[in-house]
């Protein structure tokens, strides 16, 4: 029994070892073909198991972005394991190594900015700092973002202009985002009124352009905000609340016309600069 066994033994030993291929430097059995697929299947498993992981959590279109990244992923991975169990084979790599060092050196000051644009909206997808719907303003441009892709992001601007931004310039600028915590944000409209007028006067007409004004809250409710003595004004700062801050032009152009309807109703004037001019005879 034991002869039989060491037999079976032996004849896998040397089907193992059979050799594939032979040169001077490099011997490729069987063993290590085997091996090659053993540590392929197991590493794909171990992808499988990290996507699911990952994307568990995402959304069904950002699980889809993220396929196409894995599936490179696979490939790096998998050359990786075929390089690291030839080596531990003991093929010599030397050569491929010395001859690919080159190309690779070239590719990576060629597609750098292509890898931070994709690490980027990798991180952007995973940590959901931004969503299609948001209001952003990057480089004083105000626009909502309409799409999100692994390279770039896509908005468009109050004028129906798109813009498309590179990932990485989420994480090199400042950009911000009205409405990551939520859709409400606060505006405020600037109007300066003559010395001598009735501030109350002028506090209740503010309040009352706001009242009908569509898109403007209820809740939380206006309010008028006496900000400063001007050189040639009472500054007054009329706060609102509204939900589409994509329409704040608009909405803010729509409150301007009642003010000054209001104030034109009421005898409230809004001075222009003035300057008094102390012409001395000597």
């Amino acid at each position: 029994m034991k002869e039989i066994l060491g037999d079976i033994i032996g004849a896998i030993k040397s089907f193992l070892a059979y050799p594939l291929y032979k040169g001077d430097s490099t011997f490729i059995s069987v063993g290590t073909v085997l091996l090659i697929i053993f540590s392929c299947v197991i590493a794909y498993y171990i992808l499988k198991l990290i996507r699911k992981l990952i994307t568990a959590k995402l959304p069904l279109d950002d699980q889809r972005k993220f396929m196409s990244v894995f599936k490179f992923a696979n490939y790096i991975v998998y050359i990786l394991v075929v390089i690291a169990v030839l080596s531990s084979s003991g093929v010599d790599l030397t050569v491929l190594l010395t001859a690919s060092a080159a190309l690779f050196v070239g590719l990576g000051f060629a597609l750098q900015y292509l890898f931070q644009d994709i690490i980027s909206g990798i991180l952007i997808i995973m940590d959901q700092s931004l969503h299609v719907g948001d209001i952003i303003e990057i480089n004083g441009k105000v626009g909502k973002v309409v799409d999100i892709r692994l390279r770039t992001t896509r908005a468009i601007t109050r004028d129906d202009k798109i813009i498309i931004i590179p990932n990485h310039i989420f994480l090199v600028e400042v950009v911000y985002n009205f409405t990551q915590n939520h859709k409400t944000t606060r505006e405020t409209i600037t109007v300066g009124v003559a010395y001598g007028s009735d501030t109350r006067l002028v506090e209740k007409l503010l309040l009352q352009s706001v009242e009908e004004q569509k898109g403007v809250l209820k809740n939380p409710k206006p309010n008028v905000v006496f900000n400063d003595f001007g050189d040639s004004a009472l500054i007054f700062n009329l706060n609102f609340f509204i939900n589409d801050s994509f329409s704040d032009p608009r909405i803010k152009s729509d409150v301007r016309f009642r003010i000054d309807a209001l104030f034109r109703a009421n005898k409230i004037s809004i001075p222009f600069p003035q300057r008094d001019i102390h012409i001395i005879n000597k």
